[in-house]
């Protein structure tokens, strides 16, 4: 999975990650980094106060990957408390480059579900001890989670972002295939249309629904024609 820094965007540098200093200094951790899957391209997207040296280390040796802070939060309804990420078969390869690189172990993940399918990921860590950090998450979480949910939807509503989620990849083909449908021919009609089998024509629909995060065939359809990748029919 590729990981996309928002942060080197202007708007990015000037608003997400100053946004993250001021939660770090409010709620007194160390470092804040966020984190968002974009739904229809599979891509991570995110920005931390982590200093270069890291994030440059994290992103050459692919550790969004196997993180478990961020893998383990994504499956989660509830905020993940970093001690309880120890037992992962991928704690030590994560936090152990961590620790040569003299960052905190200590921290929380906080999951957020979003309305385009997405999920969005605000962790904070300091450097304490397990029973002082037990103490500052309770002080904070309610924050946290007030920060998770209007930060994400500052996110989602802003350019860098929206760009690639209203540009989903789909192929000449699919496009060909949904503008068919979009004009009310049967995949029967679209196969013969394009000297293809019906089987070909679903393998294709099944895809672009994947990729426009729809159910239905009709429901592709219409974001098709809402984000202008094909014609009303």
């Amino acid at each position: 999975m590729d990981l996309i820094d928002l942060a080197s965007t202007p708007d990015g540098q000037r608003d997400f990650v100053a946004h993250l200093n001021k939660l770090c200094d409010t709620l007194g951790v160390e470092h804040a980094t966020y984190f968002a899957v974009n739904p229809i391209s599979g891509k991570m997207h995110g920005f931390t106060t982590y200093p270069d040296e890291w994030k440059a280390h994290y992103v050459q040796h692919g550790l969004q990957q196997f993180d478990p802070t961020l893998r383990s939060a994504a499956r989660s309804v509830a905020p993940v408390d970093w001690n309880r990420l120890t037992s992962d078969t991928n704690y030590d390869r994560v936090f152990r480059d961590a620790h040569d690189f003299g960052l905190p172990s200590q921290g929380v993940t906080v999951p957020i579900r979003g309305m385009f399918g997405e999920t969005g990921l605000l962790c904070a860590c300091t450097s304490t001890t397990a029973t002082e950090w037990a103490g500052l998450k309770r002080e904070i979480i309610g924050s946290l989670l007030n920060n998770a949910v209007h930060l994400h939807d500052t996110v989602m509503n802003s350019e860098p972002l929206m760009k690639t989620l209203r540009h989903p990849n789909l192929s000449s083909r699919e496009l060909e295939i949904l503008q068919w449908v979009a004009a009310g021919k049967s995949q029967q009609d679209v196969g013969d249309i394009l000297s293809i089998s019906p089987r070909t024509v679903e393998v294709h629909l099944r895809s672009s629904r994947e990729k426009l995060c729809t159910i239905s065939t009709a429901q592709a359809v219409g974001r098709a024609v809402s984000l202008g990748l094909i014609l009303p029919g």
